[in-house]
C-alpha cells in the first residue's frame, strides 16, 4: 500500500495538535483557517498549500521544517528505509583523519 504524503502530514499535524491539548476550532482560529478544511487537512483529505502549512505551524508555534523531518522520517519508515543522520565530527577529528 502506498503512503500518502498528504496523510502522513495530516497525522503528524494532529498529533502535535493534541499534545498540546489544543481543539481544532483554537488552531484554526490562529491559523486563519477554517474549522472543515483544518479538518480535511488533518485527515489527509486535502493538500495543503506551502502557505497553508506555514499558517498551521505558526498557530501550533512549530517550526515548519521539524514538521516536515517528522513526516519525512514516517515516510521513511513506512518505505522500510532508514533514515541517515549528519552527526557533527569536530573539525580536529577531520584534519586528523585527512593527514
Amino acid at each position: 500500500m502506498t503512503t500518502l504524503l498528504r496523510r502522513e502530514l495530516g497525522d503528524v499535524l494532529r498529533e502535535r495538535r493534541r499534545a498540546q491539548g489544543r481543539t481544532l476550532r483554537e488552531v484554526s482560529a490562529t491559523a486563519s483557517v477554517s474549522l472543515g478544511y483544518l479538518s480535511e487537512v488533518e485527515r489527509g483529505e486535502k493538500e495543503a498549500s506551502s502557505e497553508l502549512l506555514a499558517s498551521i505551524c505558526g498557530a501550533l508555534d512549530l517550526p515548519l521544517s521539524q514538521v516536515l523531518i517528522d513526516v519525512s522520517s514516517r515516510m521513511a519508515e513506512s518505505e522500510g528505509l532508514a533514515l541517515t543522520v549528519a552527526l557533527p565530527v569536530p573539525s580536529d577529528v577531520v584534519s586528523a583523519s585527512a593527514a
